[in-house]
């Protein structure tokens, strides 16, 4: 038997006690009768076909290509710090073109009567002076954003693109759960779940003749451009992101990617004469629109919340005065309000003058007399939430609790009937002994762009897997496939896009960029360098450190104390100590510390970047999981090895970059950070003399670090002398692991540089090191002074010094794009110390 004839054997078995609602609910795949539906039937030969080693292949191959694709999701409330890997099941939901085709006309229907909502309630307000819609739950709701209300209010599509989460009843009718017109989220992610279902079940995906999501894209992009004030020839969209650690920061980076838009935070951006400008080095360019991810209350710390600093003071009176154009406009979050839901048909019939097509879940508000009753006389039956508030906000409390609460305040709850939701086969791995396909409930989400004059749904969406009880903690993700009913039909049913733009855009980078993209050059040299190092000590602590006493234990001892220079010191047993600094991100200076330096700099340019550079994580998330799971020293060295190799395909992928002033920052970083390592190494290793023996050893695991062994060994026939390896590592302009070379490599990055001018100072600093490295002498650098080389390490210590001022000096000229902000709360503070706030008389 197959995983789906199994499946729907299953379903053909009267339901067991502690089953769940199986029997209520519609299911996606399998007809009462235990047919497969119609989407289905045309996938039968391919789809049911597949076994339980078939969808366990697939499974494995999904959860590789979505870590090599770096995308992970961050639950709500964890403020970023929770992110995790994103999970996407392998059986797609699959809904055919004639039950696609009334959720789509009721889907642009119902983004229209929104988007007009939203006029009115920042308008003439008929809906409120009407009592069609009570004012309390309009006026009651943080989402509404009064200091953009007046009659004057001109704007008639404040909402160009909108979402709503879906689920079917028991009869499988479509109801609306609620609206997203905040800063809808998801898309990145459904069209990142399309990518990867493709490429794990080909033979599936070309057969089911479904809707392409790419035109999409090019609409919405389109949407934007066109969402400018005036008319504009080459108008700058930028897409305004709460920073890496938002929850959604791997869906925003995609959509600005995709989208060829910058990825900016408020930091970036700066609002001069009603104008809103985004620093970039040495200029500010405007900006027309605004693709808004931040919600509305932390957007403006100016007018709004003061402590934000995530938004742009002075953005909403930049939005009044209609020199920019934010989507959606501020306060459209007010239409996530859940108290407007019962009153929508109504408003669809005063504002539309139609009656409204895809209903929502019965939802009761409890500001109202009537609504407050129903909902507490079926306490426990329906879903109570706060109307700005997640929907278990109260699933912790007792029935009693719950009453007081609402009670307490009663236009702040509204009560939603449980929709038993239809279900899903959903392939659940159990280890070494398979996997099942077990049915579970699911949710989709829906998403609608205004584009030309009318509202366009997604042929798609996102689907959301959850646990058997119903909505709640989603466990997984599904790819949503809307079959054609033609061979011929437009994707998406777009035959062509808008005309976009035949102007060429020109590239920006702010300081931000700039500033991640020279850190994530340091990390990786860093990640490199001590990964080379850990490398050549491990082999030699596999030969000596069984043998304590001999020149070989002493050479191990030199080795670890020079790691230990780099990353301090944790155990005594050399096997834990190379574990810890593999494995341990907590551990400053360590490889994983270093990773993940590199994780949060990229993460900050994703929108910058190829999707590639992402495969260098998978190389070394798999590298660090091998080492927890072998206890073998020889494992130390697999490892180490691995993780080196992804690192290293890290250049590749950055040399394919354009040579644009972000690709020269990677440089600069990785050259600084490699003439700093190698002065540490250096410094840590070949100052003292410690007999020729343990000297040989030490220099040749030191050229084997910096990557230069083979290059001595054919300079030098392989005799190792402190002199060669000098002259190799410091003074030699033709290798690339030189002193220096690498002064010269940030030079020429420096120099190109849009804020560089010749005489700057970190061009002044690079220069003065370059000619210092010149002056210097091998036979001076050599000499010896008792046990140690007193020149050599005055010059090292003096260089490192040197190397942080010329990053300092990097940072002041190419990163600062002005004070760093601070909260407006703490201006008034120091304000009413320094200045009394009545004057006494004389």
């Amino acid at each position: 038997m197959t995983v789906l004839r199994d499946y729907a054997t299953a379903l053909a078995q009267p339901a067991l006690a502690g089953d769940g609602p199986r029997g209520e609910r519609y299911d996606e795949v399998v007809a009462p009768d235990g047919s497969l539906r119609t989407p289905w039937k045309g996938l039968a030969e391919l789809a049911v076909g597949l076994t339980g080693a078939d969808l366990d292949r697939v499974d494995g191959d999904i959860s590789r290509f979505l870590d090599d694709d770096g995308v992970t999701y961050a639950r709500p409330g964890t403020g970023g710090s929770g992110s995790e890997a994103w999970h996407l099941d392998a059986v797609p939901l699959i809904v055919d073109a004639a039950t696609w085709a009334p959720l789509e006309v009721g889907l642009a229907q119902r983004t229209e009567l929104l988007n007009a909502v939203l006029v009115d309630l920042y308008g003439e307000q008929k809906l409120l002076a009407e009592g069609i819609v009570p004012a309390a739950a309009v006026l009651g709701h943080p989402g509404f954003v009064r200091i953009m209300a007046r009659a004057s209010a001109g704007d008639p599509r404040p909402l160009v693109f909108a979402a709503a989460d879906l689920g079917r009843d028991a009869a499988g009718e479509w109801r609306v759960l609620g609206d997203r017109a905040q800063a809808p989220s998801g898309i990145g992610y459904a069209m990142e779940n399309r990518r990867v279902i493709s490429r794990v079940l080909p033979e599936l995906y070309r057969e089911a003749g479904l809707h392409r999501m790419e035109p999409y894209f090019w609409a919405m992009r389109s949407a934007l451009l066109q969402s400018a004030n005036g008319d504009l020839a080459d108008p700058r969209v930028v897409v305004l992101s709460p920073g890496t650690h938002s929850e959604t920061a791997y869906d925003q980076a995609f959509v600005a990617s995709t989208l060829g838009f910058p990825l900016v935070q408020g930091s970036d951006l700066v609002v001069r004469d009603g104008w809103v400008y985004m620093r970039v080095p040495g200029r500010l360019e405007r900006v027309d629109v605004i693709l808004r991810r931040v919600d509305a209350a932390w957007s403006d710390p100016l007018e709004l919340r003061g402590e934000s600093q995530l938004g742009v003071p002075g953005l909403a009176e930049a939005v009044r005065r209609g020199r920019v154009r934010v989507v959606n406009g501020l306060g459209a979050g007010v239409l996530e309000n859940p108290a407007l839901l019962p009153y929508l048909p109504a408003a669809c019939e005063r504002l539309l003058g139609e009656p409204l097509r895809l209903e929502s879940a019965p939802t009761w508000w409890c500001g109202d007399r009537g609504g407050l009753e129903t909902v507490l006389d079926r306490v426990g039956e329906v879903t109570i939430r706060p109307i700005d508030g997640p929907a278990d906000a109260l699933a912790e409390l007792t029935r009693e609790q719950v009453i007081e609460r609402v009670l307490a305040a009663p236009h702040r709850y509204v009560g939603q009937e449980r929709l038993p939701l239809s279900q899903v086969p959903t392939w659940q791995r159990r280890g070494r002994r398979g996997g099942e396909m077990r049915p579970r409930p699911i949710t989709l989400r829906t998403f609608t762009l205004r584009y030309g004059s009318s509202y366009r749904p997604l042929v798609g969406g996102l689907a959301a897997v959850h646990e058997e009880t119903g909505v709640g903690r989603s466990i997984a993700s599904k790819d949503v496939w809307v079959l054609k009913s033609g061979p011929g039909d437009a994707d998406q049913g777009l035959a062509e896009v808008m005309s976009l733009t035949s102007v060429r855009s020109v590239a920006v980078t702010v300081p931000r960029i700039l500033e991640d993209m020279y850190w994530s050059g340091r990390y990786a040299e860093r990640a490199e360098d001590l990964l080379r190092l850990i490398i050549a000590t491990h082999t030699v602590a596999e030969d000596y450190k069984t043998r304590p006493g001999t020149t070989g234990a002493v050479s191990l001892g030199v080795l670890m104390a020079a790691i230990g220079r780099l990353a301090g010191h944790r155990f005594d047993d050399v096997d834990e100590e190379f574990r810890s600094l593999l494995l341990d991100a907590e551990r400053s200076g360590s490889v994983a510390h270093a990773l993940t330096g590199l994780w949060d700099a990229l993460a900050g340019v994703r929108d910058q970047l190829s999707s590639d550079i992402w495969r260098v994580f998978g190389a070394t998330d798999r590298a660090a999981e091998a080492l927890r799971t072998n206890p073998h020293s020889h494992q130390i060295a697999e490892s180490a090895g691995r993780a080196l190799t992804g690192i290293l395909s890290l250049q590749g992928v950055t040399a394919s970059m354009m040579r644009d002033p972000g690709w020269q920052m990677i440089g600069a970083g990785r050259s600084l950070e490699r003439a700093l390592q190698l002065c540490h190494l250096l410094r840590a290793t070949i100052t003292e003399r410690r007999g020729l023996d343990v000297d040989r050893t030490v220099l040749t695991c030191v050229l084997q670090s910096s990557e230069s062994a083979v290059t001595h060994r054919r300079r030098y026939r392989g005799y190792v002398r402190p002199a060669s390896v000098f002259e190799l590592l410091i003074l030699d302009i033709d290798n690339p692991r030189s002193l220096a070379f690498s002064l010269q490599e940030v030079r020429d990055r420096l120099a190109a540089m849009p804020s560089s001018t010749g005489s700057s100072r970190p061009e002044r600093l690079v220069a003065d090191l370059i000619e210092e490295v010149a002056a210097q002498d091998i036979a001076a650098l050599v000499a010896i002074g008792g046990v140690g080389r007193p020149n050599l390490e005055a010059f090292l210590d003096r260089f490192v010094v040197q190397l942080g001022r010329l990053s300092d000096a990097i940072a002041e000229v190419h990163f600062a794009s002005g004070p760093p902000p601070r909260l407006l709360g703490q201006l008034v503070g120091q304000l009413a110390a320094q200045v009394p706030l009545v004057q006494e008389g004389p």
